[in-house]
């Protein structure tokens, strides 16, 4: 009689209104609710033994595979790899008594799994060296569930965790990263990668606690072309370098995937690791402004454009750039740089310098509409061939959002352009047949896989008399 059947047995005689095809049936519910991937028949039989109140013997074999967690398991030894890890943060227990907690995930061939790690256990050497892919013991934990009742593995002052060099069949951190055109709804633990497409920008905010959190957002383009909208939660500007170059390839280890207004998304959290190619070195940028617009807060958004055509949204958080109009040149050395988005601020530089026929003028960073590229920015100029429309966009969430759209031409093509929420106003203020031209809109995928030109909080529409 194999372990799991002398499990099984014992079960039964504690419960002697059970028939063994009761038990087969609950363990095939109990593994459908957790969720496949996550709890083995054995596993799942400790949880049915533990609804009744019913205490089964450990097995022998206290070395086991992710997969085979179970809630209550004690003193697990295991070999996994490092996918991701949180800081360790400080918490306060019901009696004010402080205790330290950090959170990492693990995997191995075919699973991932939680790991909590308290008090000292969080502030160990060898766990602030630790990066993703190393491979490591963990020796005498023992398993609870977390909120969604999964096994999280838990290492307490009887356990501990080593770093190994061993052989190991458990695949590295490049072997299991995936492309972001390869994510599937409901994934979890992902290690993805693309090409930042865009700028990255951060937000503050105030959560259903009413506790102040922050989120980094980006998108990223995988081998397809196609991109896809980036969530972090709990990151901010001082996790990634001052200076991200367009393009840059960024991996980020620890998301799962969602379905946001506009598809599949990705989202992140502080545990959350992220590579990204960078430098702290900043270089000062001279460029011509061709777009002034003032946002909702009353900050600058200006449109830069440098010798290369490469156009730039500059935030100004300083009033540096209020003594400054379209046409004029300057040098700006800015506190970062994150793909084509430039942040002034206090600690920024910037001035007026002569001007240099070489950069060209908002009107010849004109691109005719058949030459547009998704995953770019543009200046275009064209003649509005329907009458604007403007509706409402019931999201995913419930959210009623505002969608403005017209058709418009220049002698090369047609092509759509929208805006969303108050982008969708400057929309408005556009007729059919006049001549307009839109600074600063970026191209993306449509339906059917048509070119679409979207309008961005640095927009701004100009029309030709």
């Amino acid at each position: 009689m194999s372990e799991f059947e002398s499990l099984i047995e014992k079960l039964l005689e504690q419960k002697p209104d059970l028939s063994k095809t009761d038990v087969e049936e609950m363990i095939k519910q109990k593994k459908e609710k957790i969720g496949a991937g996550y709890l083995t028949d054995q596993g799942a039989l400790f949880l049915i033994a533990s609804d009744y109140g019913i205490t089964l013997s450990e097995p022998a074999k206290t070395e086991m595979n992710l997969k085979d967690l179970y809630v209550g398991a004690k003193e697990i030894s295991l070999q996994t790899r490092v996918l991701s890890m949180s800081p360790a943060k400080q918490y306060s227990r019901k009696d004010g008594s402080p205790f330290f907690l950090r959170t990492m995930t693990v995997y191995d061939g075919d699973s991932t799994a939680s790991v909590k790690l308290w008090d000292e256990k969080a502030k160990l050497p060898v766990i602030n060296q630790l990066k993703p892919g190393d491979l490591i013991k963990i020796i005498k934990a023992y398993v609870k569930s977390d909120f969604n009742g999964l096994p999280t593995i838990n290492v307490g002052s009887g356990s501990s965790i080593e770093s190994t060099n061993e052989d190991s069949s458990i695949p590295s951190i490049e072997s299991i990263t995936k492309d972001v055109s390869e994510i599937q709804e409901g994934q979890k633990d992902l290690v993805v990668s693309g090409l930042l497409d865009g700028p990255i920008t951060s937000m503050q905010f105030t959560n259903s606690r009413g506790q102040p959190g922050s989120a980094l957002r980006l998108r990223l383009k995988g081998k397809d072309g196609n991109s896809t909208r980036i969530v972090l939660w709990g990151k901010n500007d001082e996790d990634i370098p001052k200076v991200v170059a367009p393009n840059t390839k960024v991996r980020l280890l620890g998301t799962k995937v969602k379905t946001g207004t506009q598809g599949l998304e990705i989202h992140g959290n502080e545990s959350t690791i992220m590579d990204i190619e960078g430098t702290s070195e900043i270089k000062p940028i001279v460029a011509r402004i061709i777009s002034i617009t003032t946002n909702e807060s009353g900050n600058k958004m200006v449109i830069g454009v440098d010798k290369g055509k490469n156009l730039f949204n500059i935030t100004d958080f300083s009033e540096n750039l209020n003594q400054f109009s379209e046409g004029d040149m300057i040098e700006c050395m800015p506190s970062k740089l994150f793909g084509n988005a430039i942040t002034v601020d206090n600690d920024s530089f910037v001035r007026r310098v002569d001007d240099d026929p070489s950069i060209p003028t908002r009107e010849k960073t004109r691109t005719k509409i058949s030459d547009v590229k998704v995953g770019e920015s543009y200046c275009i100029e064209a003649i509005v061939l329907k009458i604007p429309e403007r509706r409402e966009i019931q999201t995913k969430t419930g959210e009623m959002v505002l969608l403005g759209e017209m058709f418009v031409e220049d002698d090369s093509g047609q092509i759509w352009v929208k805006g969303w929420r108050n982008q969708a106003r400057l929309i408005d203020k556009c007729s059919i047949g006049e001549i307009i031209s839109i600074t600063g809109v970026n191209a993306k995928a449509g339906l059917e896989g048509r070119i679409e030109l979207t309008l961005s909080a640095f927009s701004t529409i100009n029309k030709k008399n």
